[in-house]
């Protein structure tokens, strides 16, 4: 059958379902679907060379999910997630390791290692792990372990500072997800971490205080010292307003960014698995364009920064 390459190619398109032709044609732009994201559209945005996603998870129901999980999400597969890049434009990203596996990281070297040179990773380890597997994480592209206080269960606050002496020598650092109140009630402890602190999602300050709350303060404290990163990501989570322009939210990024452009990173915490209905990731992606008007703001934001902070190497 190897006879059937030489069909004129108007017949191979009118063999072929409309929208796959379409795909087929030189320079075609197609809308692409991807699983978790609503929409289908591109970004108004134009992404620059080496944009990083810095925050998303892969789940695979193959791999054990930790007793007591919370979230517990369908699989979001590798395969999945280079749509997504394609539709947004993106190079470089960073795999967190969710709640639902725990202190279980296998399923992300699994992922690192299949999407290679331009991933970097997030680990959660508990005071048990061994100094022979915080190595091998770092040879996996680990470059930081992340304590989720909010999905809680694997790690404890008390975890931080012994973890954060273990971790230093690698030149780490410590994510946190907390909620605004927690980041207060833990000031003493993340103030005198010896290693850098990046704040998921905005620090989850409430809504309508806003950067009003006096976690604000703590993170912006912080920052300004050069001790901490911020991502901004989840503009969805702690909205009261909403899509498309998620008006409060946005404020709280757009206070970031005025505060110290150099310590921002952004990501579309894709899947979403905190989401009930999710959002549609062109969208989040277009309000960078408000938070950050200045290109070369964004470039730091998008690339610069995540480059700095995960060890990705320098644009040229």
């Amino acid at each position: 059958m190897h006879h059937a390459t030489s069909w004129p190619r108007r017949v191979v398109l009118q063999a072929v379902p409309a929208g796959l032709a379409a795909s087929m044609m030189p320079g075609a732009v197609e809308a692409q679907t991807v699983p978790y994201s609503a929409g289908n559209e591109r970004p108004r945005l134009s992404a620059p060379a080496n944009a990083t996603d810095c925050h998303h998870h892969i789940y695979d129901h193959r791999f054990p999910v930790a007793p007591g999980a919370v979230l517990r999400p369908a699989d979001a597969s590798v395969s999945d997630y280079h749509k997504l890049q394609q539709r947004l434009g993106l190079t470089r990203h960073v795999v967190v390791q969710p709640s639902t596996y725990g202190t279980d990281n296998r399923l992300l070297v699994v992922s690192l290692e299949q999407f290679g040179a331009n991933a970097r990773g997030v680990a959660v380890v508990d005071t048990q792990v061994t100094d022979e597997e915080l190595q091998s994480l770092a040879r996996a592209g680990v470059r930081g372990i992340r304590f989720n206080l909010v999905q809680a269960g694997a790690t404890t606050l008390e975890m931080m500072e012994p973890l954060a002496q273990r971790i230093r020598p690698l030149g780490w650092h410590i994510q946190v997800h907390m909620l605004g109140d927690q980041i207060v009630a833990a000031e003493n402890v993340l103030t005198r971490l010896p290693v850098l602190l990046v704040f998921d999602h905005m620090g989850r300050l409430p809504q309508p205080e806003g950067v009003r709350h006096p976690a604000f303060r703590v993170i912006a404290g912080l920052v300004e010292k050069g001790r901490a990163y911020v991502k901004l990501s989840g503009a969805y989570i702690d909205t009261r307003i909403g899509p498309p322009s998620y008006a409060d939210t946005g404020a709280v990024a757009k206070a970031y960014v005025r505060l110290a452009p150099e310590r921002m990173v952004w990501g579309t915490d894709w899947p979403h698995p905190t989401a009930t209905e999710k959002p549609d990731d062109a969208l989040l992606f277009d309000l960078l364009a408000e938070w950050a008007p200045a290109e070369a703001t964004r470039q730091r934001i998008l690339v610069d920064n995540p480059a700095e902070l995960y060890g990705f190497p320098k644009s040229t």
